[in-house]
This record gives C-alpha cells, sequence and structure tokens, in this order.
C-alpha cells in the first residue's frame, strides 16, 4: 500500500503533512505502507491539476505505479494532531 502526497517545494502546509505521515509510519513500525512524495513542479499535468491545491493525499493498494488506482483521502486540517491525523488514516488504510 502507498500513500502518494502531492506538494511543491515551499509549502509550509505540505511539508508539515509530510513531517506527520513521517512520524505515524516510523511509529508504526510497518513496511507494508509506504510514503511516495510527488512534487508537482516537476510534471505540468500534476501543476495544472493541484497548483492550487496542494497537499493533496491519496491511497492507493498497490505498491507498482502501473495500473495502481488511486483513491483521494479527504485533506486533513493542518491543526490535526498526529494522533488525530493517524486515526483518520485508518479508515482509509
Amino acid at each position: 500500500m502507498r500513500l502518494i502526497l502531492y506538494s511543491k517545494p515551499g509549502c509550509h502546509l505540505c511539508e508539515g503533512l509530510q513531517e506527520k505521515l513521517e512520524q505515524i509510519l516510523q511509529t508504526r513500525n510497518t513496511k507494508s505502507v509506504q510514503l511516495e512524495i510527488r512534487d508537482i513542479m516537476t510534471r505540468d499535468d500534476w501543476f495544472a491539476a493541484y497548483q492550487y491545491e496542494v497537499p493533496v493525499l491519496y491511497v492507493t493498494n498497490r505498491r507498482d505505479t502501473e495500473e495502481a488506482e488511486e483513491q483521494m483521502i479527504p485533506r486533513p486540517s493542518p491543526r490535526a494532531t498526529v494522533s488525530q491525523l493517524e486515526k483518520m488514516l485508518r479508515k482509509y488504510l
């Protein structure tokens, strides 16, 4: 399973969410969930889709990128604690 975070450099909301996700994955000590960071500045289609929306979080049940179906996760509040974010993610993981 993969969590995909669409982000861009200098985005404080993106950086905060990334830090919380990394904490959750480290404390769960699981290798079954992988975090992938996608910089929207590297592809025109990502930039067009998410330039005003980052951070955007998706989950997919496949590790390989080919034909993996991505499901968008509602954006958590920037004020959400690590435990609140983990509780929300349980619904999707």
